[in-house]
């Protein structure tokens, strides 16, 4: 089994002329051609996209492994802060009981009782004599 690599244009724009795989320098095993337009390679997996060892993936790794963990150390300062911030609120506040205005009666319901005083009629004598 062997496949065909096309010639291409490498990123320098400079011309790379085809070949098969696997070549003669190469691995017997890689008889894929894997790769991109500007990079072509023999290979023994046809899902391998990368010509360059996976060590550099490591430094990605890391890098985002460092920024995930800067995110999440200013995540956890804002929930700080905040849980700071309502517990003084709420320890701040006066421990009186605030005044909730009129206080409410209950209606008589008995229709015998007398009116409220507030509502009863004094007749006052108009003519002092």
């Amino acid at each position: 089994m062997s496949a065909e690599c096309s010639s291409y244009l490498n990123a320098d724009k400079v011309l790379v002329s085809g070949f098969s795989c696997p070549q003669m320098s190469g691995d017997a095993r890689a008889v894929y051609c894997c790769g991109f337009q500007d990079v072509k390679y023999c290979c023994d997996d046809p899902h391998s996209f990368f010509p360059y060892e996976h060590s550099y993936m490591w430094w990605l790794s890391v890098g985002a492994l460092v920024g995930l963990s800067i995110a999440a150390v200013v995540l956890f300062a804002f929930i700080i802060t905040v849980c700071v911030l309502c517990y003084l609120f709420i320890s701040t506040k006066p421990h009186s009981k605030l005044d909730t205005g009129l206080s409410l009666q209950m209606a008589d319901l008995n229709p015998a009782a007398e009116p409220h005083p507030a509502l009863a009629l004094e007749i006052i004598p108009l003519f002092l004599s």
